[in-house]
């Protein structure tokens, strides 16, 4: 610290997500619903009381569907027609979208009349559940399936033809689970919805709790809907030409939730004698879009922050911050050189330190070998003009004074042409349930920024 050196910043920044070249990268992925052109699926689905024979019905990938924008037709023989066995035929529609499927669209003929209606009158009612995935899609359409799934997700959303129909849907975690596609028990992602239908005549069989097991490159493989009348419909997977595979990890490494705070200290001996203490908090969150508050506890940097962040399935995103500081430590100068020096980055925070060079900070899904590197046409790349690479490590273990974490390490590779302070190597380390735990900067001028969760 240099007595008497005061330098009074104010520093609005706005970073957008560039282009994830990574090598095993999960965005847009259909894992969770494939739909490749020649997938196939058989489902078997009864009803306690309206249907106790089961069904079957036979689905396959429509051939108007594109990578993110599919439809699934159906067709099965339905013994409970007002006019005996008929062939029962219809059709589901999806949109892939970097936070989660999404239901768009359906069509079938009307359901069996002994079913109960689940609009307010019975003319035009374009609600059923008389259809496995009916029960998969109801109250639940935008989004049907959230991601990325992650422990402790949870999301509401509505359903049914008029939006009527709302759901709240929470991720258990994953379950071995045995049907007739799989006699061999598979791992699902298990996800329990209550709903709730009002102003329907039929309102307690479209009330209640589902649970749905989801199996990573299958899709759905069992519902179970306990109807709040007393009614139980069952949906299982017959028979699939897709191959189970293991689910992604649902570890989450950056939560996002309302009130979860800590305290970060950062050192860098060449410039900070006296190390720097800023405690953060979740200000707000919904969606998997949070803004961390940041603030100054003692040390040469006086600091009020924002940053805003957001979890979708290209990762974790730098979405923008705003930050004001009055300094005591006299740092080098970052770039870019195209940009005007009172448009330029300052490290202030950790996050200054974590978010620097380019999104996504950590995948979604981060899995050993992951890399992704900066895109010379990005936003980003015109907000820091850094180029460099990522890499997911791995796991391991480190201790910082806030406790001993398995901890996700995350390698960087940075250059700033002409700005040593803003090149170098960064290395991360986040822990399940906390976040960032620990950060070292190495700056190519030779000096060493250190982050430490303290608390």
């Amino acid at each position: 610290m240099r007595a008497g050196v005061v330098a009074r910043v104010s520093v609005a920044v706005v970073a957008v997500c560039g282009i994830w070249a990574a090598s095993g990268s999960t965005a847009l992925a259909d894992g969770w619903l494939p739909h490749g052109s020649d997938a196939t699926w058989s489902y078997q689905w009864s009803d306690s009381q309206y249907s106790p024979t089961p069904l079957t019905e036979n689905f396959t990938v429509d051939k108007s569907s594109n990578a993110t924008a599919f439809t699934l037709d159906w067709t099965g023989t339905d013994t409970n027609g007002p006019n005996g066995t008929s062939t029962d035929q219809g059709n589901v529609s999806f949109q892939q979208t970097d936070s989660g499927l999404f239901n768009t669209n359906w069509s079938s003929a009307p359901p069996p009349t002994a079913f109960p209606i689940l609009c307010a009158t019975a003319a035009q009612c374009g609600n059923s559940l008389a259809g496995a995935f009916y029960n998969v899609i109801w109250g639940a359409r935008s989004p049907m399936l959230f991601e990325p799934l992650l422990q402790g997700t949870t999301w509401t959303t509505t359903g049914g033809a008029a939006n009527d129909v709302t759901s709240s849907n929470t991720y258990m975690g994953t379950q071995q689970v045995t049907v007739p596609a799989f006699p061999n028990p598979v791992t699902a992602a298990v996800v329990q919805s209550q709903i709730t239908q009002a102003g329907a005549i039929g309102d307690p069989y479209g009330s209640g709790e589902r649970t749905t097991w989801w199996v990573y490159n299958v899709g759905p493989v069992k519902v179970v809907f306990k109807h709040a009348g007393g009614q139980v419909t069952t949906v299982e997977l017959e028979s699939t030409n897709q191959t189970a595979a293991a689910p992604p990890t649902d570890t989450d490494y950056f939560p996002m939730t309302v009130g979860f705070k800590g305290k970060y200290e950062w050192t860098n001996p060449k410039y900070l004698t006296k190390p720097e203490v800023e405690s953060y908090t979740i200000d707000q969150a919904a969606n998997d879009t949070a803004i961390v508050k940041v603030a100054s506890v003692s040390g040469p940097l006086k600091v009020a922050g924002a940053y805003q962040f957001t979890l979708r399935t290209e990762g974790l995103t730098s979405v923008a911050s705003a930050v004001k500081a009055a300094s005591l430590a006299k740092f080098p100068p970052l770039g870019p050189k195209s940009a005007p020096a009172s448009q330029r980055r300052h490290f202030f925070t950790p996050f200054d330190l974590m978010t620097f060079g380019f999104n996504p900070v950590i995948p979604a899904y981060p899995a050993v070998g992951n890399m992704w590197a900066s895109d010379p046409n990005s936003r980003d790349f015109d907000v820091y003009g850094v180029t460099g690479s990522t890499r997911v490590v791995g796991i391991q273990k480190v201790t910082v004074p806030a406790g001993t974490f398995q901890a996700l390490v995350v390698a960087s590779t940075l250059k700033q042409p002409g700005f040593p302070f803003g090149s170098g190597t960064r290395t991360s380390w986040f822990a399940p349930g906390k976040g960032l735990v620990k950060l070292v900067f190495r700056h190519g001028d030779g000096s060493v920024s250190t982050v430490q969760l303290v608390k």
